[in-house]
C-alpha cells in the first residue's frame, strides 16, 4: 500500500487495509493485486475472479436501515483492528487524498483546514477549504453506499462489523460533493463517475469491499461491473488504471 509519507499518522494508514483483512476475516483481491486506497487497479483479471465469488441475489428490503445503524458518523475507529490515532475518520481520508494540507490550530494536526483534491470522480481539481460554507465542496464517499450494503448483506452482520465498515479507508474516497451527492446510495448499476478513466479503479474498490464483507450484488449491478471491465488494462498492481472509454 502506497500513501505520501508525510507525517507518522498516514505511516498508521499503511497497514490499516492488512489489518482490516485481519479483522474481517474475508477474501478479497489476491495481495499482489489490491488496489491502493490511492486508486491505483490490479488488472481485469484479478477483479473479475473475485467479482465471480460474490453471491448474486436480488435487492433486500431496506426496512430498518438508518445511517444509526453504521454507529456515529467520523469516530475515531478508521483502525477496524480496534486501534486509533486520536483523529476521526473523516480528516483521516481528506489527509490522505488531498495535498498541500493546512491543518487548523490546535488539533494536533488532525483537522484539515485547507488542501487540494485530485477529484478521481470527474478528474476536476478541487482547492478544499474548511468552512460551514465550504466544506461540502469535498466530501467523503462511501464507495460502497451503506445504505447499498444494508440491503445486500450488512443487516446481518454484528453492530461492531457494521461501524468498522463505515469506517474503513477501503471504502472511503474524497471525492467532489455534488457528484458524491449525484451518486447518493447507487450500485454501479445506476451510477459510474463520470471520469471514464476512473472507472476500473472505482469498480476494482466496489469488488474489493464486498468481498472483504461478504456482501452480495444484483444481476445488474454484476453485469455493469463486467461491462466496465471489459474495457479495462490487465495490467500489473502499479501499472495504473485501464482505460474505460
Amino acid at each position: 500500500m502506497s500513501f505520501r509519507t508525510v507525517s507518522g499518522r498516514r505511516s498508521t494508514l499503511v497497514a490499516l487495509c492488512a489489518a482490516a483483512l485481519v479483522a474481517t476475516g474475508c477474501s478479497t483481491l489476491p495481495a499482489d493485486a489490491a488496489p491502493t486506497e490511492g486508486g491505483s487497479f490490479p488488472g481485469a483479471s484479478a477483479v473479475r475472479s473475485t467479482l465471480d465469488t460474490l453471491p448474486v441475489k436480488g435487492r433486500a428490503p431496506k426496512t430498518g436501515y438508518s445511517r444509526d445503524e453504521f454507529g456515529p458518523s467520523w469516530t475515531d475507529d478508521v483502525r477496524v483492528d480496534g486501534g486509533h490515532n486520536g483523529c476521526d475518520t473523516r480528516n483521516d481520508i481528506l489527509e490522505r487524498d488531498l495535498t498541500n494540507e493546512t491543518y487548523k490550530p490546535g488539533t494536533r494536526d488532525c483537522v484539515v483546514a485547507t488542501g487540494t483534491l485530485a477529484d478521481p470522480y470527474t478528474g476536476k481539481t478541487i482547492d478544499f477549504v474548511r468552512g460551514q460554507d465550504t466544506s461540502s465542496a469535498v466530501q467523503i464517499d462511501h464507495v460502497v453506499a451503506l445504505s447499498d450494503s444494508w440491503q445486500k448483506g450488512a443487516q446481518q452482520l454484528d453492530p461492531q462489523t457494521r461501524k468498522d465498515f463505515a469506517n474503513d479507508p477501503r471504502n472511503l474516497l474524497a471525492s467532489d460533493g455534488p457528484a458524491n451527492q449525484q451518486k447518493s446510495d447507487s450500485d454501479a448499476a445506476s451510477w459510474l463517475p463520470p471520469n471514464k478513466a476512473y472507472r476500473c479503479t472505482y469498480v476494482a474498490k466496489q469488488v474489493e469491499v464486498k468481498a472483504a464483507y461478504r456482501l452480495w450484488v444484483t444481476q445488474a449491478e454484476k453485469d455493469a461491473i463486467s461491462r466496465v471491465l471489459d474495457t479495462c488494462a490487465d495490467a500489473p498492481s502499479g501499472a495504473g488504471s485501464g482505460s474505460a472509454n
